[in-house]
């Protein structure tokens, strides 16, 4: 199960971090799209999706609604299972408008979700 994390950061303080690290700890497989390049335990940090990009299960957002614009056809594009807009990253219409395309959408909290056993 691939994982796409939007707004990956190297800063170990972010959350994008904290959960790229969990879901590492957890067995899961990560792609990192953010704003500036770099690399999360030997993951780089895309700032463009890969072309070689597997399929991906799971979007989770670490950007704010405003910048979330960017990737609104990407995420579409991407047909995922499932986008967890983390707290701060709320969009209600693109919520909508991913579950009128069969996608999950959830405001949620990724590490919460590791840490219960419900991701």
């Amino acid at each position: 199960m691939n994982t796409l994390i939007i707004g990956a950061s190297e800063e170990p303080s972010r959350y994008s971090n904290m959960a790229a690290n969990r879901l590492l700890d957890h067995g899961h497989t990560i792609t990192l799209l953010g704003k500036r390049p770099g690399e999360v335990r030997g993951h780089t940090i895309y700032t463009a999706l890969p072309a070689d990009l597997p399929r991906i299960d799971t979007v989770t957002v670490y950007v704010n609604p405003q910048h979330l614009e960017t990737f609104r056809d990407t995420i579409l594009s991407l047909a995922p299972r499932r986008v967890i807009f983390n707290p701060g990253t709320e969009h209600p219409e693109f919520m909508n408008q991913l579950r009128e395309n069969g996608i999950e959408a959830l405001a949620a909290c990724t590490l919460v979700m590791l840490s219960i056993g419900a991701y």
